[in-house]
């Protein structure tokens, strides 16, 4: 039997006064008091179920007539500074209909379903206890993926918009053998990409239910992107697997589509698009990435003995000594960038092991 890649659970980590102060410097401070600890007060709950009467280990909250008013209009707020910049003139048009509270997984999140009432349109937010390693994790994600994403911080309260798409547990589970030959090269080319790109920015344990399929729909064809939405284990783990979504017992079935659908020179091409496309956004948000670096190298977010492993297994996949005189998690990312923006240009830096 294979040693598992993960075997303790990370510890969560406070937010240092420069993260903070860098947070402020980009708008990422809620200006609405809120407080994970005042969400867990709920007088009562029923199990939430799915449309197959399975249970989603979710469960909806209830709170007593004086503080659900207050909750309500606090929930509202936040919406509309996550989606309106903070306008309150939508307040009255917003209804909050449901606060769900997740039983499983590291943060334990609130899941806020928030309903426009004049046309019923819906949408999520939720609110977990805030832990550095996941604010590193959406920062770096807003920067360098392909796509942004909003979330607040306030205090030690984290709130994050909700990632649209389809689970990726489910999607291989339910979806993927009704998918065209040609679906399936793309979303195995989509794979390659995301498995680069988590790589690189050192986000870890991506495993299927930790990211989502998104498909979209292009004249006569449908195009797949994956987006991950679990940023708790940024730059914590020292095995260097744990970043490679590959490696992951349950991303088998994508590993298959793509040993089964593309040849190597694809794979090569595939990735050295990704390591382009994220050394041109690094290039771009020059500033910005060095200033959240330069905290990371200040900031304690995982254990000595997992930086030691993680900089000896980079320094021997790259043969790059900046890896090999790092010290903290922020000076492992910050060779990886300069290992990424030095080489883009290579067919390829990093070698291939799908």
């Amino acid at each position: 039997m294979s040693e598992p890649l993960m075997v303790f659970k990370k510890p969560s980590y406070p937010i240092i006064h420069q993260l903070s102060d860098y947070l402020e410097r980009f708008d990422r401070i809620s200006k609405v008091p809120i407080c994970y600890d005042d969400l867990l007060r709920f007088s009562g709950s029923i199990t939430v179920y799915d449309k197959n009467d399975q249970d989603t280990l979710w469960i909806r909250v209830y709170y007593n007539e004086f503080e659900r008013m207050e909750i309500d209009l606090t929930l509202k707020k936040i919406y509309s500074l996550l989606h309106s910049d903070g306008n309150l003139e939508i307040i009255k048009f917003l209804n909050v209909d449901a606060i769900d509270y997740c039983t499983f997984g590291n943060s334990k999140p609130f899941r806020i379903k928030v309903r426009n009432i004049l046309n019923d349109n819906y949408t999520h937010f939720y609110i977990k206890k805030a832990d550095a390693s996941r604010v590193y994790g959406l920062e770096l994600e807003h920067i360098l993926s392909p796509d942004k994403i909003n979330f607040l911080v306030y205090n030690d309260t984290l709130i994050e918009e909700h990632i649209i798409g389809i689970p990726g547990d489910i999607f291989m589970k339910t979806l993927l053998q009704q998918c065209t030959e040609i679906e399936k090269a793309q979303i195995a080319k989509e794979f390659v990409k995301f498995n680069e790109r988590c790589m690189i920015r050192l986000l870890g344990d991506m495993r299927a239910y930790n990211y989502v399929i998104v498909p979209t729909h292009d004249f006569d064809h449908v195009v797949y992107k994956i987006r991950a939405i679990d940023f708790d284990q940024q730059c914590f783990e020292g095995n260097f697997k744990v970043y490679r979504p590959q490696f992951f017992k349950e991303n088998y079935p994508m590993v298959l589509l793509v040993k089964d659908k593309l040849q190597s020179s694809s794979i090569e091409q595939y990735k050295d698009e990704e390591r382009s496309a994220m050394a041109k956004r690094i290039h771009s948000a020059e500033n910005r990435v060095k200033r959240l670096l330069h905290i990371m190298t200040q900031d304690s977010i995982s254990l000595d003995a997992n930086i030691n492993k993680l900089k000896i297994e980079l320094y021997q996949y790259t043969n790059d000594l900046n890896f090999k005189n790092a010290n903290s998690m922020g000076n492992i990312m910050t060779a990886t960038f300069e290992f990424i923006t030095r080489n883009f240009k290579n067919t390829n830096p990093f070698k291939t092991d799908f």
